[in-house]
């Protein structure tokens, strides 16, 4: 039996979300029954990172396995001729029958995506969360100074969230502008639910000027998810990349022009 991993994007926007749901279409799913075809045999895959409803990836990672020998053009040429245009496979690879798409990450990687125009943009509307307001990126800078390290985010995590515990490592948070985008970038371990969209719905308002820089660290301190803002809406959130140890050799796709 060979243990097979996947590189997968996706616009998630017209999925519930990446887990497979009985009463909705699931981007699971939806690459479960194409994999099943190809395998001539029932395929259910495991992710690295389970993305709300209406999150897109351009860095997810999958594996599963399979009983049957299939040359690689079929995982990929195979998969992408019968997925609908909103998701496609990027590179396949045997991995070790010991590799786990989940347990074995030790870190993810998500980048928001803000338009910080006047006007609505019509373009990539489902790609981008619109802000109206001009954005203090210094201001969000300063805010992220508190984020780094491993501590309790309790303030940040949805109370649907089912881990057991709310520590987690950010290993990096960072805000840039690029022409009329504003990008934030986090990085960490592992992620609560609705983590980074409470993140950045919290830099936004500081952003705006609602709050001041400190906001955050009175947020973490507090642990009390009530007192920080909005939950941030799924459009603009992509997970861009996954880390393994360097022993699996897992491929890396490049982060698309958008998202530099």
């Amino acid at each position: 039996m060979s243990n097979i991993a996947l590189g997968i994007e996706y616009l998630g926007s017209n999925y519930c979300g990446w887990q497979r749901q009985s009463h909705a279409k699931s981007v699971q799913q939806t690459l479960e029954q194409v994999l099943s075809k190809i395998a001539d045999e029932p395929i259910q895959v495991n992710c690295a990172g389970r993305t709300d409803t209406g999150v897109h990836a351009t860095g997810q990672v999958v594996n599963f396995h399979c009983t049957k020998e299939r040359p690689k053009k079929a995982w990929i040429l195979g998969a992408n001729t019968q997925l609908p245009n909103d998701i496609a496979v990027r590179w396949v690879k045997t991995v070790p029958t010991d590799f786990h798409a989940r347990f074995s990450a030790v870190a993810r990687r998500y980048r928001y995506l803000i338009a910080n125009t006047k006007a609505k943009p019509a373009i990539l509307h489902s790609g981008l969360t619109w802000v109206r307001q001009s954005l203090d990126i210094d201001a969000m800078n300063e805010a992220c100074q508190y984020f780094p390290g491993e501590q309790d985010f309790s303030a940040f995590q949805a109370s649907s969230c089912q881990s057991s515990t709310a520590m987690r490592n950010i290993h990096h948070l960072k805000v840039s502008k690029q022409d009329e985008y504003c990008i934030i970038d986090i990085k960490a371990n592992a992620f609560l639910h609705h983590m980074v969209r409470n993140i950045a719905g919290t830099l936004i308002t500081i952003g705006r000027g609602h709050k001041p820089s400190s906001w955050t660290n009175e947020l973490l301190v507090s642990k009390n998810r009530n007192l920080a803002a909005a939950t941030a809406s799924p459009n603009g959130l992509y997970l861009v990349d996954v880390d393994y140890p360097e022993e699996f050799d897992i491929p890396r796709v490049p982060i698309g022009p958008l998202f530099l």
